[in-house]
């Protein structure tokens, strides 16, 4: 058996752990994680950790925010009046909204802050600002 090198395609089970041990996503209860290394689909961190893995084989990596989501950028967050909202949204903090992009892809947001007149949304991924850790366990090298 070999072990995992770079533009390999990968089957992995794996636990994904904030700081405080909180699980954020797993796929113990469904198919393992089919994915072909080197084609940006991974954190870099993920990928890394992947790497001369052996069939079966189970470890517990730990990814600084640099190598995972990156640092919460301020630039991200945005005000926006409430009146520009769509009707009959009654806005909350920690909802998502989801805006579309002029090239039709969509574009996941949070609500940080609801003021009188005006929301902030966060358009940063939900994981950024945050050290990682996964449970990984190698299922397959194809």
């Amino acid at each position: 058996m070999g072990k995992v090198k770079a533009n390999d395609t990968v089957k992995v089970h794996y636990t994904g752990k904030l700081g405080n041990g909180q699980i954020f996503d797993s796929s113990i209860d469904r198919e393992p994680l089919e994915v072909t290394l080197g084609q940006g689909a991974l954190i870099p961190g993920f990928e890394k950790g992947l790497i001369e893995m052996e069939v079966n084989e189970k470890k517990t990596i730990n990814i600084a925010k640099e190598e995972a989501y990156g640092d919460v950028q301020k630039e991200l967050f945005q005000r926006v009046n409430k009146e520009d909202l769509p009707e009959g949204i009654v806005p909350e903090v920690g909802m998502g909204l989801v805006a579309k992009n002029p090239d039709g892809s969509e574009q996941p947001l949070r609500i940080a802050e609801v003021n009188e007149t005006d929301i902030v949304i966060d358009a940063n991924h939900p994981l950024a600002g945050h050290d990682l850790t996964f449970e990984l366990q190698l299922v397959e090298i194809k």
